[in-house]
């Protein structure tokens, strides 16, 4: 899935990465002839590589992003007060992840992109990935609640490098 970088740092081994959009973080060495990325090595190479997308291999997989905290969960829906737009494709912000908890019954939760449809049980948690368009069905009787989750503030202060 293609991701936009939104900043630069280095690891604990001084190996550069970018910092995507979804909250993941992605080397981005120079090594050629394997991988070549002349870019990575001036600020201004960086720079200039700022809101170009890489694919994020870890969002394919649906691998929540360290460092990422609740901040808001909705009221407990039901098949009868589930919201009119979580039934329809939508979304949610950039680098704002979600995890769908059912409490009871069973929900229908389809991402088209990725070809997923999970029916999601009081056992089964589905995990909503940032700008990814996305519904839900109730399968007869259900209570759910939807968390939401961002990059906790102080990962955020020593991730802007």
């Amino acid at each position: 899935m293609q991701r936009a970088i939104t900043g630069f740092g280095v690891d604990e081994h001084d190996d550069p990465f970018a910092w995507l959009s979804c909250g993941h973080r992605q080397h981005v060495r120079h090594q050629p002839p394997f991988v070549n990325r002349p870019w990575v090595i001036s600020d201004e190479g960086r720079e200039a590589m700022l809101g170009q997308t890489l694919n994020c291999v870890r969002c394919d997989a649906l691998e929540w992003p360290d460092g990422f905290v609740v901040y808001k969960q909705t009221p407990v829906f039901t098949e009868a007060t589930v919201p009119a737009g979580l039934l329809r494709d939508h979304a949610t912000k950039a680098g704002v992840w979600a995890c769908i908890r059912v409490q009871s019954g069973q929900l229908r939760y389809c991402i088209p992109s990725l070809a997923i449809e999970q029916l999601l049980g009081a056992k089964d948690l589905g995990t909503v990935l940032p700008e990814v368009l996305h519904y839900v069905s109730p399968v007869g009787r259900v209570r759910f609640v939807v968390e939401f989750y961002r990059k906790s503030p102080l990962d955020a202060r020593s991730s802007e490098k």
